[in-house]
């Protein structure tokens, strides 16, 4: 039996072009934090003031989100460290519980699913890690990696078919096959990298979570993996979820593009319409930083005041109003949370000024 054909998947809901193939509803991850004691004293006692901090605290990470992967495509997932893209990414995936909110993935309702009624699912949805170091087991070979997964959903037979399966998928990501018998230490960053990608495809997944896959790597090597994420794609037509502060690489790679800040998407459209006429003022300010190699070539920097807020007491209303540019804004943007809408040109932009 051909190793290759025994893995690989049969056609799901997802074939059906109409329908997304992952859908997100309304998601929210909430992370329970520890207040720290004002400096103010508290007309309560300790023991009560801390219990009802403790309940009420909670770090909004991910706030109603809302998206549709479809099948075949390259969504990216941008915005400023710490506003919740590795967080959704981990959620969509059910490494973390959603605190709130539906997540589909084809065409199943995946969000309460126990882990021995996920676990089946997982060959169809993958993850490739930030971190080439700290992702890969130190105490396990390269060929024990990538034939974990054979072994736990039972995809190879014996120890001949999984060690032939190893060497196709090492082969498939550049690798030589006497890889599988050394040990991560051995390698530098991009081959690292390398063998965590094919370590997510040897379950021929559908759907693969990249999660900033290229952050950790020289400049030279980072071209070399996004070109082979995208020869992989086209070969096995898989679904990419790329999140990235990137902005350069996203536009290469990514056929629509969400903007998230302080865990809310605040802009989501095509690579080509968002690039080219974004409509968010926290996006026009990202793509402003965006360094431009043509030495003639000049343009106004947009330089926000301020840090970001605490995701533990974000402000009320518009997220982003403390920061925002926009001279003269209206009343809504103190009072009113945005909700994505679409635009004259086919964007959708969580803000109450974009038009």
């Amino acid at each position: 039996m051909n190793a290759t054909a025994a893995t690989t998947p049969a056609p799901g809901p997802e074939d059906d072009a109409a329908a997304p193939l992952v859908q997100i509803r309304s998601v929210s991850k909430h992370f329970a934090a520890k207040v720290p004691w004002p400096r103010e004293p508290v007309p309560l006692p300790v023991k009560l003031w801390r219990a009802v901090t403790r309940m009420n605290a909670s770090v909004r990470a991910v706030e109603n989100v809302s998206l549709d992967i479809r099948g075949g495509e390259t969504l990216g997932l941008v915005g400023e460290s710490g506003c919740g893209k590795s967080t959704l990414g981990r959620t969509v995936l059910r490494l973390l519980d959603p605190s709130a909110g539906t997540i589909r993935f084809e065409g199943h309702d995946i969000t309460r699913l126990p882990q021995a009624a996920l676990r089946p699912m997982r060959r169809r949805m993958q993850m490739i890690f930030q971190d080439p170091y700290a992702s890969l087991n130190p105490r396990l070979t390269v060929g024990a990696t990538v034939g974990e997964p054979l072994e736990i959903h039972r995809l190879a037979t014996s120890r001949a078919q999984r060690d032939e399966r190893v060497a196709e998928l090492l082969a498939r990501v550049g690798l030589r096959p006497d890889a599988a018998h050394r040990y991560p230490h051995e390698f530098s960053g991009g081959q690292r990298q390398r063998i965590g990608i094919a370590r997510a495809l040897a379950v021929s997944p559908r759907f693969i979570v990249c999660d900033e896959p290229i952050s950790a790597l020289d400049v030279s090597i980072q071209a070399q993996i996004v070109n082979l994420l995208q020869d992989l794609q086209t070969a096995d037509h898989l679904t990419y979820l790329f999140i990235s502060h990137d902005l350069k690489i996203v536009q290469h790679i990514c056929d629509r593009v969400a903007v998230m800040y302080l865990g809310r998407i605040v802009e989501l459209a095509t690579a080509s319409a968002l690039y080219r006429q974004p409509r968010h003022p926290y996006t026009q300010a990202l793509l402003s930083a965006v360094p431009v190699p043509d030495p003639a070539a000049r343009r106004s920097r947009i330089i926000l005041q301020g840090d970001v807020p605490s995701a533990l007491r974000p402000p009320p209303g518009c997220a982003f109003h403390p920061r925002c540019p926009v001279k003269d804004k209206p009343a809504t943007c103190f009072t009113d949370v945005p909700t994505l809408r679409t635009l004259a040109n086919g964007s959708q932009a969580a803000c109450h000024v974009a038009e």
